[in-house]
């Protein structure tokens, strides 16, 4: 611990250094460093070689979920849980350490809780999603060692539009679930400084049709539909010196839960809680409602605060101030009654100041406070009511130095959770503890076009609520959950050494890391009984390594090639596998633009069947993917341009189970078509 103090230390030393060196008459010399990203916070610092953004355009042509957005990009799987629910996978890890914001904030709904409920991010509004891996990760959250993916939309107004109006609306149609799908978002100009910004989704899709080797007990996978009502309207006043402005937004999700079974119901564990009791009264015994349907009922309420002010004082190009308040329910169905029903209440505020260069170094500093209080109340009542508070201090520097453009992070979170002791924790004592991080990155482009990228890490993550204090039922995941109070603060080592290559024909980026876990946090199988598991909470060292990468090569003015790959391996040091890691993958894209209106692209990969396995869990299976796109972009009118587009997924009607899923028993849908249109204006 006190290792680890110094060096956060001598993070913040160097910091104040750079003040001190700012006060220097050569600074006024020296040339600002270009700030690019996220446009309605703080200007953020330039994406370290490895991270990546996912544009608008892709969105909007198939991502139903943040997973499903992701899915496809090197070291990243997307873990399905039902046509509804999917979350990202990187590098082998998930959960808490790949953490999901929105515009930098908390998302506050449970998604964290478990990965079957929903992230009520939606990337069909969204600008663009960031996948961070670098140190800038540290502004937004510690411990994503996979990577923080931050969601970027425009929902609170931060520029006037151009032209008076600017926007999109789309729809498409998928013949995998007859999932029909509306969206738009549109920003208008009131005047010279008022903007209204509106925009909403609608989303209809039925229980999604299997591979055909899989149709023996019927066409479509039971309990994997999927219904979406979101909507948002927000107003901002927008001057010279900054803008401010609200938002509020309000979403309503039904989907199905396919892994919940009736029959686990009545199983009960055993007098020392390390096994389930299999006598003839408990497991399996109870089928009294086994043909009532499963699904979540999800409501929420969302309300958004944002402003920045250009210049406020000396030293400082921006001061941003963002806050949201959240309310959220979701309710576990069985038929028409609910079983199980999540309340969460919480906010989010962050303060950040931009500073000007200082002896070329140019950032942010910034504060956040983050509350959540959520109570579990049913016949699956996981744990006892939390009240969940993170107070946190970070801070990122970046400067040019040559050739070598380097970055410096640090972030402090403290965390305090207060559970109120009852029947499901009559013992559970409060939680309270501090997690110190720091980063650094370093790319060096040796020549021309050529880089070599640095990324190191010390990250700590406080255990979260469910981890320390869970013990009951949780059907949706086909698990019993058991926390352990006595947990402590995950800690991580990080290295990343990339390559990269990048020119008008050819571009590549291969990357290599290792991951170095104590009181590395899982969820350790006891015991199982057919797919219902007894899962706890448990500490170990662990390590994570492996490579990923792309390639691409333009061999005409038509046509571009490429290959991807990746490979993680997830060790116990004490204990075995890490659980749930995905296999490794190679594939290759090929793309064609034709002229300025027409495009295709044709993806095939192959995974390879997982046999580092963790206990109680079987091979995960290898498949092939092959995924066909045609577009067409044309304009109506110098300010009305349209594309249409059609794709062909999993052409090959492969049978896919992931392993990466706690429901990798689940069957994934089969071949299915998507055709859409979009309007942009």
């Amino acid at each position: 611990m006190q290792f680890q103090k110094k060096w956060f230390a001598l993070s913040l030393l160097a910091c104040a250094v750079q003040s001190v060196l700012a006060q220097t008459p050569a600074v006024d010399n020296l040339p600002a460093i270009e700030l690019k990203g996220q446009k309605d916070l703080a200007v953020q610092p330039d994406h370290v070689a490895g991270d990546f953004t996912v544009k608008q355009k892709d969105l909007i042509e198939g991502a139903t979920t943040i997973g499903n957005a992701l899915e496809g990009k090197a070291g990243i799987y997307a873990a399905q849980y039902t046509g509804g629910v999917s979350r990202p996978v990187i590098r082998g890890l998930d959960g808490a350490r790949v953490k999901i914001t929105q515009n930098g904030g908390d998302a506050l709904d449970v998604s964290s809780v478990s990965p079957d409920h929903a992230v009520t991010v939606d990337p069909n509004s969204a600008e663009e999603i960031q996948v961070l891996k670098g140190p800038e990760s540290l502004l937004y959250g510690a411990g994503s060692v996979g990577g923080l993916v931050n969601v970027v939309d425009n929902k609170v107004p931060t520029h006037m539009p151009d032209n008076g109006y600017s926007g999109r609306v789309g729809a498409r149609y998928n013949t995998g679930s007859d999932d029909m799908l509306y969206s738009g978002q549109t920003v208008i100009g009131l005047g010279d400084h008022v903007a209204l910004s509106a925009g909403g989704l609608h989303r209809d899709a039925n229980n999604y049709i299997l591979p055909k080797d899989l149709q023996t007990n019927g066409r479509r996978q039971p309990e994997t539909f999927a219904r979406s009502q979101d909507a948002n309207v927000g107003l901002s006043w927008i001057g010279d010196k900054g803008f401010v402005g609200v938002a509020y937004s309000e979403r309503h999700d039904r989907y199905g839960i396919p892994g919940d079974n009736a029959a686990y119901g009545s199983c009960i564990l055993n007098n020392t809680a390390t096994g389930f009791d299999k006598g003839s009264a408990s497991c399996g015994s109870d089928t009294s409602d086994d043909d009532a349907i499963s699904w979540i009922n999800l409501k929420q309420k969302r309300y958004d605060l944002k402003s920045e002010l250009n210049d406020p004082f000396a030293g400082f190009s921006k001061l941003a101030l963002q806050a949201n308040y959240t309310k959220y329910q979701h309710q576990e169905m069985d038929g028409d009654e609910p079983d199980t029903t999540f309340n969460s209440h919480g906010t989010d505020t962050r303060l950040v100041l931009t500073n000007t260069p200082w002896a070329g170094w140019t950032g942010q500093f910034g504060l956040q406070y983050t509350q959540q209080k959520l109570s579990i109340g049913g016949d699956e009542s996981l744990m006892d009511p939390t009240n969940t508070q993170r107070y946190s201090v970070f801070g990122l520097q970046e400067k040019q130095m040559g050739q070598v453009h380097v970055q410096v992070s640090s972030r402090v979170d403290h965390q305090k959770i207060d559970i109120q002791q009852g029947e499901t924790n009559p013992d559970a004592k409060n939680f309270s503890g501090t997690a110190y991080s720091v980063a650094g990155s370093a790319d060096w482009e040796f020549v021309p076009n050529y880089k070599l990228s640095l990324t190191a890490s010390h990250q700590e993550r406080l255990p979260m609520a469910q981890e320390l204090y869970s013990n009951g039922k949780h059907m949706a995941t086909n698990t019993y959950e058991l926390g352990s109070d006595d947990l402590g603060t995950e800690k991580s080592n990080n290295v990343e050494l990339g390559f990269h290559f990048d020119n008008d024909r050819l571009k590549y980026n291969v990357s290599a890391f290792h991951n170095w876990f104590n009181n590395f946090i899982y969820a350790d199988t006891l015991d199982q009984f057919q797919d219902f598991r007894l899962i706890q909470y448990r500490q170990s060292k662990a390590r994570f390594y492996g490579v990923d990468g792309d390639i691409s090569y333009q061999v005409s003015p038509v046509y571009t090639v490429g290959l991807f790959g990746d490979y993680v391996r997830g060790k116990l040091v004490d204990a075995g596998n890490v659980p749930r890691v995905p296999g490794g993958r190679i594939g290759a894209k090929i793309s064609a633009n034709f002229d300025d209106n027409y495009t295709a692209n044709a993806e095939y990969y192959h995974v390879f069947t997982q046999d580092d396995i963790a206990s109680y869990e079987t091979n995960g299976q290898s498949y092939n993917m092959l995924n066909l796109g045609f577009a067409y972009n044309n304009r109506f009118t110098n300010k009305l341009d349209y594309r249409v587009y059609t794709k062909v997924n999993n052409v090959l009607d492969s049978k896919i189970y992931q392993h990466e899923s706690f429901l990798s028993q689940v069957p994934q849908v089969g071949r299915n078509f998507t055709v859409g249109v979009d309007f942009k204006f």
